[in-house]
């Protein structure tokens, strides 16, 4: 009965996880993709944070998702709007170097150390969002702040994102329902230990945030 209860709980997290996905998704569509995904994704995060770092379980998804959703729409967007720039800017001057590679050859250091600073802000960016209080630019600097000093963790993101593109690659039909979610529950977990370690140096309590 012990293995068989086991088997039910890890089905049942599939489900739960494959819902989000979903909701991630559509949520994303109706916001017409541009528009929604960092609400859809900030949404899911939240999501995740409840189960990993609050521990709550007794919580309707659907109505928590949708709350998320459209509570920080604006706001959401506006980050998006910033990355969105940043990346494309990223992306024409390593365009550029990689045409002009001779005469710019200085350059290249200095491209791939703002290019790592915006991956490693990005892969903290929805964790703190759903975590913390923050005033508007806060968040992409304690992101930053926070992944700096997290070189476990940040590698942990990195790999996990590694093996997920690794597992839809080889399973493609899993896209529609292990992609975002799964990746969300892998930052989660791996975000909770810089938090509880920021917990320590500052004695604050990760689950009185906000």
């Amino acid at each position: 009965m012990g293995g068989w209860e086991k088997f039910n709980q890890i089905v049942y997290w599939m489900l739960k996880i494959a819902y989000i996905n979903l909701l991630w998704i559509f949520f994303t569509v109706i916001g017409l993709i541009a528009f929604g995904i960092f609400p859809a994704t900030a949404a899911m995060f939240a999501i995740t944070r409840k189960w990993i770092i609050l521990e709550e379980r007794d919580f309707k998804i659907f109505q928590t998702f949708w709350s998320f959703y459209r509570q920080d729409f604006f706001k959401l967007n506006g980050f998006a709007l910033i990355f969105i720039v940043i990346g494309y800017f990223l992306y024409y001057d390593v365009s550029f170097l990689q045409l002009n590679s001779g005469s710019f050859r200085f350059l290249i250091p200095v491209v791939m150390l703002i290019a790592i600073s915006y991956v490693i802000t990005l892969l903290f960016f929805f964790p703190v969002f759903v975590h913390f209080k923050l005033k508007f630019f806060q968040y992409m600097k304690q992101s930053f702040l926070i992944a700096l000093t997290s070189p476990v963790e940040v590698s942990g993101m990195i790999l996990s994102a590694f093996l997920l593109y690794a597992m839809v690659y080889l399973l493609p039909g899993i896209i529609p329902l292990f992609t975002g979610s799964l990746l969300a529950v892998c930052l989660t977990l791996l975000s909770k230990r810089a938090f509880l370690r920021l917990e320590k140096k500052m004695g604050m309590s990760v689950q009185e945030q906000g």
